[in-house]
């Protein structure tokens, strides 16, 4: 069995860097499993979850020109549907006991600043124009007040 980009294939954990852990595959080839690529949980210390001589599946996810295979184990493992429906870690339960869906600021946004939103069917160029606009008025404002804070143009002295 040829080693292709996609193929799920067995190997032997044959040694664990700070950053991944390489493993010996069929073929006498060597690929690295990036500290990413282990689990689906943040992994502080590869150690934790390899240790050397552990047989592992992983799926090729990569072959460079130099011929460096990338791998991962969490690509093979399969989501369980409780785990699909459990909010992430640090999540809100929010969702869990039923309340609505929540945007990642725990807010909905309806329109904003520029306007937008459900309630107005502005163009692109309209909000664009209306954009810039605001815009300028905001930079000639900000300019005009730290001018006259550092004795810029018309406000110089003469001793």
């Amino acid at each position: 069995m040829s080693i292709e980009v996609g193929s799920v294939v067995e190997g032997v954990v044959t040694g664990i860097s700070n950053f991944g852990a390489f493993v010996e595959l069929p073929e006498g080839k060597t690929g690295l499993i990036h500290i990413s690529e282990v689990a689906d949980v943040y992994v502080k210390d590869v150690h934790d979850f390899l240790s050397e001589k552990d047989k592992v599946k992983v799926k090729v996810v990569s072959i460079d020109d130099r011929g460096k295979i990338g791998l991962s184990i969490k690509q093979v493992q399969e989501k369980k549907p409780e785990e699909a429906a459990r909010p992430a870690a640090g999540g809100s339960s929010f969702r869990a006991q039923g309340g609505p869906p929540r945007s990642p600021q725990g807010f909905h946004r309806q329109g904003g600043r520029f306007g937008g939103g459900a309630r107005t069917s502005a163009s692109f160029e309209d909000k664009l124009s209306k954009f810039l606009k605001d815009s300028d008025e905001r930079l000639t404002d900000l300019r005009r007040k730290t001018d006259s804070k550092r004795g810029g143009r018309g406000s110089r002295r003469s001793d």
